[in-house]
């Protein structure tokens, strides 16, 4: 949950003395503030985990688990790490402070708390998480989830890294009549309704989308967000597609409108992904071998008549439950060697 206005929000009191939670939440509560308490660490972190806070108060020295290691925890889950901490210790010595700086706390307050004190960092603290929340939104506003997680924990920087990975890509067949026999504007409901469609099925199956051209996309499983499932979850997205695919040209049909054929090809393996660009304009993308096989896959969709193909090293990842068909060996543009490549069927 995010918090309307710094004024209101809903906080965690994690402090194992008694007097403690009770003069703090009182203090927060008259502020304006929901409050809730944890008298322990593995408590109030469990809480940190299954619940919503904007913010959370917690006390260095526990039993069980001390302030450090909730603190150390949520720095290191990328689902936390966002909240921000406020340290509450009777403490005044210097490292503790920096230590609760260098483990990514918000801000530090030394008990007894002044109540004046409290307000100030809590509603400073609250401010810093709305702007950020904003940035967060405006970044997902024209980058994928994924990307814009990447840009706030790491920042932005043109270059690239190895990565393993799957790519996919997908393209309208014949698109080009398509366009040229009816109204561009119905080409463009038609684009958008697909791509809508297409774009689901890939979003749910922890794809990230990377490029549209024209009527085609691209969209990669395990970048920037490294699951060991990417090859499976690739596949899983184009039998998706090609099912919802099925819906809408039925809806078309019975609207006397255009259906459509698509070709998928997927490719997993290293490649080098990163910003490309300039300083002051740049994509997130993916580039290789791997990539261009990829595409090269898809393309080959038209000869053997079969809408998703994949490589040998995407089947590798496949589980026995899939029905694939085995087209042997095919070369490639700018390959040496055959590529083995398979159809999966619905």
């Amino acid at each position: 949950m995010v918090s309307t206005s710094p004024e209101r929000a809903r906080l965690l009191v994690i402090d194992d003395n008694k007097v403690n939670r009770m003069v703090l939440s009182r203090s927060l509560e008259q502020q304006g503030h929901l409050v809730d308490t944890a008298d322990d660490g593995e408590e109030g972190l469990e809480k940190i985990r299954t619940q919503s806070f904007d913010l959370v108060l917690l006390d260095i020295e526990m039993p069980k688990m001390d302030g450090f290691q909730v603190l150390e925890a949520c720095l290191n889950d990328v689902n936390l790490r966002q909240i921000p901490i406020i340290m509450t210790s009777a403490m005044e010595e210097v490292d503790a402070v920096v230590k609760c700086v260098e483990l990514g706390a918000e801000d530090y307050l030394t008990k007894p708390v002044n109540p004046i004190m409290l307000r100030a960092r809590v509603n400073a603290s609250l401010e810093k998480k709305r702007l950020r929340d904003e940035q967060r939104k405006l970044f997902r506003t024209f980058a994928t989830k994924e990307v814009a997680e990447e840009l706030l924990r790491t920042g932005f920087s043109l270059g690239g890294k190895h990565v393993t990975a799957s790519v996919m890509f997908a393209d309208i067949r014949s698109f080009t009549s398509i366009a040229e026999s009816q109204d561009p504007s119905d080409t463009i409901d038609l684009l958008n309704d697909y791509f809508g469609m297409m774009f689901d099925c890939i979003n749910e199956n922890k794809g990230s989308i990377n490029q549209m051209i024209g009527d085609g996309v691209m969209a990669l499983f395990g970048a920037p967000m490294y699951f060991e499932e990417h090859r499976e979850y690739a596949v899983r997205a184009g039998l998706q597609m090609l099912e919802q695919l099925k819906v809408f040209n039925a809806q078309q049909a019975a609207q006397n409108k255009t259906q459509i054929h698509i070709g998928i090809g997927i490719a997993s393996g290293q490649m080098i992904a990163g910003y490309t660009g300039t300083q002051t304009r740049a994509i997130y993308t993916c580039i290789g071998d791997t990539v261009n096989l990829a595409s090269r896959i898809e393309s080959h969709t038209k000869v053997v008549l079969r809408p998703l193909l994949i490589d040998n090293y995407t089947r590798l990842g496949l589980t026995s439950d899939y029905n694939l068909e085995d087209f042997g060996p095919a070369m490639f543009k700018g390959k040496q060697q055959a590529i083995n490549i398979f159809a999966v069927n619905r």
